[in-house]
């Protein structure tokens, strides 16, 4: 399957901001079934520097500095990805590796590959471990339980008991308080699912990316209707990082595009930097446009 993507951001400032530095986590990155074709990037006020470069997950970056002045910055990023389809869902009853088994293979961490996917057992700036998130998964993921069926059943779990309400929480809401309101969106899915998991002692990872949607039957397909999208991904031995959408209740597949990865949504945040002026107040706008081509 191939797709287009488009992603348009933009700032809108009360007064004009007269220096800004940027680094943007907008461009694509090639996984094991996803490669890009082409991209182009395009910064409107036109950066008197910019370069590309690598973050210590491997994500593609993009810094830029725009030095004159303006009330209005736009990031307009187009990439073409080929994704192949992703067969992995068909193991879930055959690969039998178990949750025990996988906690003593951790305990021994007897390869490289083993002691450095422990990093994403640790506490980040989203995530912090405790007890009542851990009760809240223990169930899923029994010591005699398989690892990727417990994993979709977690999944599920949270798919079910969780209600999507884009008004109830925010960037900086904690898994603690997700759990407790049983309200949010994919990324506090995602967050939520990454601390239970590494609160059981798992490494979990945090993915970004797009999610093609599909309008009614029937029904045009609106321009910039798609979204930034987030889920999960676990660390098992031999088939290596495995991914879960809790908001869809599914692992991803061809219409789950990936830019970037990390521990958790403070790693991989489409656009951060610094500004110099810019009044008190200023509006962001998201366009995202995911086509097949």
């Amino acid at each position: 399957m191939r797709y287009r993507v488009r992603h348009l951001t933009e700032y809108l400032y009360g007064a004009p901001v007269t220096l800004c530095y940027n680094m943007a986590h907008l461009l694509p990155r090639d996984t094991r079934n996803q490669r890009c074709l082409s991209r182009r990037i395009l910064v409107n006020p036109t950066p008197v520097y910019q370069t590309e470069g690598q973050d210590y997950y491997g994500n593609p970056t993009f810094y830029f500095s725009v030095q004159e002045p303006h009330k209005r910055l736009a990031i307009d990023v187009e990439c073409y990805f080929e994704i192949e389809q992703n067969d992995l869902s068909s193991q879930l009853t055959l690969h039998g590796l178990t949750c025990g088994e996988l906690r003593q293979l951790l305990a021994q961490a007897s390869t490289p590959e083993l002691r450095m996917v422990k990093e994403y057992t640790l506490d980040s700036t989203h995530i912090h471990r405790a007890e009542a998130l851990a009760e809240y998964a223990r169930a899923c993921f029994a010591d005699d339980t398989p690892v990727l069926q417990a994993s979709m059943d977690f999944t599920h779990k949270i798919f079910a008991e969780f209600a999507f309400d884009p008004a109830a929480t925010s960037v900086s809401t904690p898994p603690e308080q997700v759990l407790k309101e049983k309200r949010g969106v994919c990324q506090d899915f995602a967050h939520l699912a990454i601390a239970c998991i590494r609160s059981l002692g798992f490494p979990a990872r945090y993915m970004s990316g797009y999610l093609e949607t599909l309008p009614p039957p029937g029904q045009e397909k609106l321009v910039g209707a798609d979204a930034s999208h987030a889920w999960f991904a676990i660390f098992i031995p031999d088939l290596g990082w495995v991914e879960f959408d809790p908001t869809n209740d599914l692992m991803p597949n061809e219409q789950h595009i990936v830019t970037a990865w990390g521990r958790d949504y403070a790693d991989v945040t489409p656009l951060q930097g610094v500004i110099f002026d810019g009044g008190d107040s200023q509006a962001l706008n998201v366009s995202v446009d995911v086509q097949r081509v």
